[in-house]
């Protein structure tokens, strides 16, 4: 009776969960939202850089090494990476006041928006690096361009290689 009961419940929560969720439905809407044009004299819709730093700090920061690449459809940190992400903690760590601008970028394969989640992705590992080595998540602004802005024409690995990258910017 107890293993009856036991099966009925475990059926019914299973029942009403198919239920719930259903056949999932492709919806037309976008994930991106886009920033509005800037309107002269509003300074609501003001543009501008996203992090703005000293001139100093900008001058101390043009000998770092500032682009992390990736391998195809990864956004994991490897050793290099890594290596030069270590030279923007010591100089974020040397600049207190320093922010840092992480924009992530991908090659032109595959669609559209799952190449802006991927560039964000990669913006986004690059950020935890940094927070694992101590850097305040509120020092670090993200973005994604995606396939927008490649840095390598070209449908050849080379070309796509150096377009999957995140670049540091001051």
């Amino acid at each position: 009776m107890y293993s009856t009961l036991k099966i009925s419940a475990i059926s019914l929560v299973s029942a009403a969960l198919l239920v719930t969720t259903g056949c999932a439905s492709k919806s037309n809407t976008s994930e991106f939202v886009v920033a509005p044009m800037a309107v002269p004299g509003n300074a609501a819709y003001q543009t501008g850089p996203l992090v703005t730093n000293s001139e100093q700090v900008q001058a101390d920061a043009q000998n770092l090494r500032s682009v992390v690449r990736f391998a195809f459809d990864s956004y994991d940190i490897d050793a290099e990476a890594a290596n030069i992400l270590d030279e923007q903690v010591a100089f974020l760590s040397s600049h207190p006041d320093a922010r840092v601008l992480v924009a992530g970028h991908t090659d032109e394969r595959g669609s559209s928006e799952y190449n802006h989640a991927l560039g964000e992705r990669r913006a986004q590992a690059v950020r935890s690096y940094l927070a694992s080595k101590g850097i305040m998540d509120a020092r670090v602004e993200t973005i994604s361009y995606g396939e927008d802005r490649p840095v390598a024409a070209g449908s050849d690995e080379a070309s796509y290689s150096q377009n999957r990258r995140a670049e540091l910017s001051y």
